[in-house]
């Protein structure tokens, strides 16, 4: 399998004549710099959205206006595309190429959906799967959109659960994974949870060919307002998932858990102190295969930022880090962002959002 970093002299490559001829001089020494290249929304000082380009450094490169606030992203291996998806319950997914061969696409949600802020990329880059909200039927959907047609949306599968939050793609592509975050919610009443008492979190594998269902791993009764929101596909095609709690404050659930296809569930067990400083929710995870380790990030609690070894699940590291937004793999640990404008230590005027994407090749 091909690495899926992507550091300066490939990025400078594909980028070409026309991408970097439209740097400014500041942009330029900074991609010279750069070990690897980085997207991530941001809000600027005058409330605009954009989409940021940064370097490794923590040196801004470039950005692109946004119509509104984005949450995740996915670069596509194949083709070099990115994808930023409109935070729920948005209705927008732009889907670009960094160097401006490909153009823009920009994909409106169809009537009675929405996005919720996450999708991935089919292995070979033709299609593009969005978690949607089928808010009238009250269940999660997957929608399915083929770069062939300059992203028309082809067909939709279930995620056989409520509130799909993440999207993941097995490596070999067979399989799609769904984070069933449990959470019913509607448009009528923006971000407003509507079930925190009876909640239904699961984690489904669908058959990316047939949208069939492979596996459904739905969490225990005493689990059932813990929200399983984020994922990230580790070593040997391993899914981790990451966890928001929505119960008392004053409990300790795991926050961090794994799967195989054709394995149980289990969970990381973090220590006590970690799970409290991470306020019993992680807002982003990420896989650094060149460490083996597994990044989480938290803007509760105290504000943290924590890894794990990624085969035995064991705490490596942690640290606070107020506002920890964005986590994705560097050459060595996690490239972080901050809602207060901090990204990989270098202070900005603007605020980084939840996620990162280190890109693609």
């Amino acid at each position: 399998m091909r690495s899926p970093l992507l550091d300066r002299r490939s990025f400078v490559k594909a980028a070409g004549a026309a991408f970097l001829a439209g740097l400014t001089p500041a942009s330029a020494f900074a991609l010279s710099r750069a070990d690897a290249v980085y997207a991530t929304g941001i809000r600027k000082a005058d409330r605009s959205f954009a989409l940021a380009l940064m370097s490794e450094a923590g040196d801004f490169i470039a950005e692109i206006e946004l119509p509104d606030r984005i949450h995740g992203l996915a670069a596509s291996p194949a083709t070099g595309e990115v994808a930023a998806f409109a935070r729920r319950p948005g209705t927008f997914i732009l889907v670009f190429s960094p160097d401006g061969s490909g153009g823009q696409f920009l994909i409106n949600s169809i009537a009675d959906r929405h996005f919720y802020g996450h999708g991935a990329f089919s292995p070979d880059g033709r299609f593009l799967y969005a978690s949607e909200n089928d808010f009238e039927n009250r269940r999660g959907v997957i929608g399915i959109y083929d770069r062939r047609d300059g992203y028309l949306r082809i067909d939709e599968y279930p995620t056989y659960g409520v509130g799909p939050h993440d999207l993941a793609v097995s490596p070999d592509g067979r399989f799609l994974v769904a984070a069933n975050g449990g959470i019913e919610t509607h448009p009528d009443f923006g971000r407003t949870k509507l079930n925190l008492d009876h909640m239904e979190p699961s984690l489904a594998l669908i058959d990316a060919a047939s949208g069939a269902l492979v596996e459904k791993h739905a969490l225990p009764a005493d689990l059932s307002q813990l929200s399983t929101r984020h994922l990230a596909i580790g070593g040997e095609g391993r899914v981790w998932f990451a966890c928001q709690y929505e119960g008392p404050r004053n409990a300790l659930p795991p926050l961090v858990g794994r799967f195989a296809p054709g394995e149980a569930l289990s969970f990381a067990e973090l220590p006590e102190d970690i799970t409290i400083g991470l306020g019993n929710y992680v807002g982003a995870i990420a896989y650094n295969p060149r460490d083996g380790l597994i990044g989480l990030s938290s803007p509760k609690g105290k504000g943290m930022v924590a890894s794990l070894d990624e085969a035995t699940g064991q705490l490596r590291s942690s640290r606070v880090l107020a506002d920890a937004a964005g986590i994705a793999a560097a050459d060595h640990g996690f490239a972080v962002g901050t809602y207060g404008g901090s990204f990989k230590g270098r202070h900005h005027d603007v605020a980084f959002d939840q996620h990162i994407q280190r890109l693609n090749e």
